[in-house]
């Protein structure tokens, strides 16, 4: 059996090395994930239009798949913290 330090697989670390920033993480992480969740849910209808998991997987969840493909360098996150909006609402 293999041992792991980590709780999590891929390591946390390599995901961060690879967007850079804990929220560019979870952004591109929670964004893939709804789409492969959209792929599942759309198989066998007969539509094309989201992509599948670019990773052959043995976990089940779309979160895990995603985290994958990013530790693989199969997504990259492409945008800045500067181009979420934050409005405050004046009363």
């Amino acid at each position: 059996m293999q041992e792991r330090n980590s709780m999590i697989e891929p390591p946390i670390e390599t995901l961060l090395e690879k967007t850079g920033s804990k929220f560019s993480l979870v952004i591109l992480a929670a964004q893939r994930g709804r789409q492969i969740n959209d792929y599942f849910s759309k198989l066998g209808q007969g539509m094309g239009d989201v992509l599948p998991p670019q990773v052959t997987s043995a976990s089940h969840t779309a979160l895990s798949m995603a985290f994958e493909e990013i530790a693989q360098g199969k997504l990259e996150f492409e945008g800045t913290v500067n181009t979420v909006d934050t409005k405050t609402k004046d009363k």
